[in-house]
């Protein structure tokens, strides 16, 4: 039965709104939510994304964005959406663009106030107050923003109308917050770890009433929640706080959970189906493979700093695009360095997998493109772009979205850039 169809029948009968929905299912011409619909930045293999472009080269279109972000954008039918937070304006944004032509269509003040203000310790300087990414269930767009020392999960229609704002827990800024919401059947999950006492938090699509709340070690972490299916169940994982987390997404009852990964992760967690693997840099550098199948067995440990961008799987091989510029990959299930080779400057952005293809991108606006092969790097286009980067480029139906900011007359002058042949 369709989604929506299923959704107003719910409403009609007025049924519970926590009976049970499918997850929404997208076509691969979009990417619905943070790393993709995989959850692994894996993107569609039936596309042929460039790989060659400049500032006059290859560029479908750019657009301005106002004011300052880090998150992704996502794409649902005709239409990109992405947050921003504007300063001058005191406003922490929705935005929604036009997919063809990048031009603006509507924005939707999410919060409105001094937002950048906190009590305590500021933000780390590569932070943003706009760095989580949406998701979308299809009829809404989900966005979390911290405002007015607290964290805040909204629902937005597809008219740019909020439908509904749910508070998760009080927020103590230490570096920042860039979680991103996750969607599972007709909730949306969010977290929010601090150490002001954290929380992980599902909420009814529909409604935004809590279905479950757990609370978290009051410790600074900046994972977000990702959903993936290992060692044969759907698992919610999270990292961090010193802990590797597998819950249960639809009632929020603990699975397994073990001591480890590190007190500060930034990274998502990926999986080969049996393993999923863990990264951080505070105190400690680590990648790690986890047993999910609820022994606490821990594979293999390396003393590697992949703090900030997520890894990739492919085909039982780990590829990182490490935070000080060295491309690696490393053997899944043992953990042995295939190869290692130096890109060059610094990598917030997560890399992304295209086909047999990695596109990683530095902060300088350097996207690195190279073979997913364990024999040898092989680099096969290296392309810039004026600016500096920290969002995760999307790739999605033969496009590459990069947001980017540009130094204009001694100020910050963000743009998205859709990457393309077709105009």
């Amino acid at each position: 039965m369709h989604k929506r169809f299923t959704s107003l029948l719910i409403t009609l009968l007025g049924l519970s709104s926590f009976a049970a929905a499918d997850t929404p299912s997208f076509p691969s011409s979009d990417w619905p939510w943070w790393r993709g619909q995989t959850r692994q930045g894996v993107a569609s293999a039936d596309q042929t994304p460039p790989m060659t472009w400049s500032e006059t080269e290859n560029v479908a279109w750019k657009t301005p964005i106002p004011g300052r972000g880090h998150g992704s954008p996502i794409l649902l039918n005709d239409r990109i959406y992405l947050i921003t937070a504007d300063q001058e304006r005191r406003a922490e944004l929705l935005l929604c663009l036009d997919r063809k032509t990048g031009k603006q269509i509507w924005e939707t003040v999410v919060h409105q106030g001094e937002f950048f203000k906190t009590s305590g310790r500021e933000a780390n300087q590569k932070a943003s107050w706009a760095s989580s990414t949406p998701a979308t269930d299809g009829e809404r767009i989900f966005v979390n923003f911290y405002n007015d020392q607290a964290v805040y999960t909204s629902a937005i229609n597809l008219d740019g109308e909020l439908d509904w704002q749910t508070r998760l827990c009080d927020y103590q800024i230490h570096q920042g917050y860039g979680s991103s919401p996750a969607i599972y059947e007709n909730l949306v999950i969010a977290s929010a770890d601090n150490k002001a006492g954290g929380s992980i938090v599902a909420m009814d699509r529909q409604t935004g009433e809590v279905a479950w709340r757990r609370d978290r070690p009051a410790k600074p972490n900046y994972a977000s929640p990702i959903i993936l299916n290992v060692s044969g169940k759907d698992q919610l994982l999270l990292t961090g706080c010193d802990l590797v987390t597998s819950l249960d997404p639809t009632t929020g009852k603990t699975n397994w959970e073990i001591e480890g990964a590190t007190t500060e992760c930034v990274t998502s967690t990926v999986t080969d189906g049996k393993h999923i693997f863990t990264s951080g840099g505070y105190p400690k550098n680590h990648v790690a493979a986890v047993l999910a199948d609820g022994s606490g067995t821990i594979d293999w440990e390396v003393n590697t700093r992949n703090y900030v961008p997520s890894m990739l799987e492919k085909d039982g091989y780990l590829y990182m695009s490490l935070d000080a510029g060295v491309a690696t990959c490393v053997n899944a299930e043992d953990g042995e360095t295939m190869w290692k080779s130096r890109l060059g400057g610094e990598f917030t952005a997560s890399p992304v997998l295209a086909g047999n293809l990695i596109y990683a991108t530095n902060e300088d606006g350097t996207t690195f493109v190279f073979k997913a092969d364990p024999e040898d790097f092989e680099k096969l286009a290296e392309n810039k772009l004026d600016g500096t980067t920290f969002a995760t480029p999307v790739i999605c139906d033969g496009k590459i979205y990069i947001r980017l900011a540009k130094d204009q007359d001694g100020t910050k002058q963000e743009y998205l850039y859709c990457i393309g042949t077709e105009q």
